[in-house]
């Protein structure tokens, strides 16, 4: 439950240094709190009793009963702003109209950058590396989105008031830093689902508000990578009875075939680190 530390940091650098009339700002003190309220909630089962936490079932329900809840407020902030309930494609400038069905898109990439990171989080200091590359690519995504001679240079959507959350971003970055140093191998502290999912859906917010779920594919793409490695090594093996990976998330298939750990890690930290610096350059390809 150190993810418990990480959620308390992030609230107090958002309430000490965020603009409280922002809804941007709001919206993240949210995710954090009743995010990090449910990965509590489900840490605290699985330390209190012989029960594996939640059932899989109860803790996918709240999720998306609270991402739709978010995904709402977002949509009545963003119904007024230009491109704001669209889906925008980084290079080239097309845009695909979503309308209301942005609700439903939005609880998506919210649910799935939440359980993108939780999966990840399996080796020491790994899904908290990557997230510091990760948090800090959108904290400077959300920023360049709330600048409007920025975001006019840069030809991406400018989102009025986006900017406010790079505040909460940089306060989840250096939460990451503050928590690695406890968490790199071998770990002392251990976030569970207190700390992954609210970081996670922290992660889908920003790249909502700043119009950019499509970089968020390329900043999180070992998130992606560690969510794909799940869903085909269960897809194939109940279509084939064998299995793709030696075993799933991603890491863990490195892991069987023998790797150290810490090689692991730092490899998967490079790939982030490539990959966000890939996601911010992207910008200037029209």
């Amino acid at each position: 439950m150190g993810g418990l530390f990480i959620c308390a940091a992030i609230l107090i650098g958002a309430l000490l240094w965020g603009d409280l009339s922002s809804p941007y700002t709001l919206s993240g003190i949210g995710i954090v709190a009743t995010f990090g309220g449910l990965g509590a909630w489900d840490d605290w089962v699985k330390l209190s009793s012989k029960l594996n936490g939640l059932k899989v079932r109860q803790k996918f329900v709240v999720q998306w009963l609270l991402a739709f809840g978010f995904a709402a407020a977002l949509y009545v902030t963003h119904r007024d702003v230009p491109q704001g309930l669209s889906l925008v494609i980084p290079i080239g400038g097309a845009t695909i109209p979503l309308g209301i069905a942005f609700v439903a898109w939005a609880a998506f990439v919210l649910v799935g950058s939440s359980n993108g990171v939780n999966l990840t989080d399996g080796l020491d200091g790994l899904a908290s590396g990557c997230m510091v590359f990760a948090g800090g690519a959108f904290t400077a995504l959300t920023y360049l989105a709330g600048h409007k001679e920025m975001a006019e240079y840069l030809a991406i959507p400018y989102v009025a008031g986006c900017g406010e959350l790079a505040v909460v971003m940089g306060a989840m970055v250096g939460a990451m830093l503050g928590f690695l140093w406890f968490n790199c191998y071998p770990a002392q502290v251990f976030m569970g689902d207190a700390g992954s999912l609210p970081i996670g859906a922290l992660l889908g917010l920003a790249a909502l508000a700043a119009r950019q779920e499509i970089l968020l594919v390329i900043v999180g793409g070992v998130f992606v990578a560690e969510t794909l490695s799940v869903i085909a090594q269960v897809g194939w093996f109940k279509l084939t009875g064998t299995r793709v990976l030696a075993c799933s998330p991603l890491h863990n298939h490195f892991l069987f075939k023998g790797d150290h750990e810490i090689k692991i890690v730092t490899r998967f930290w490079i790939t982030s680190a490539l990959l966000a610096v890939l996601a911010i350059a992207s910008l200037k390809i029209q």
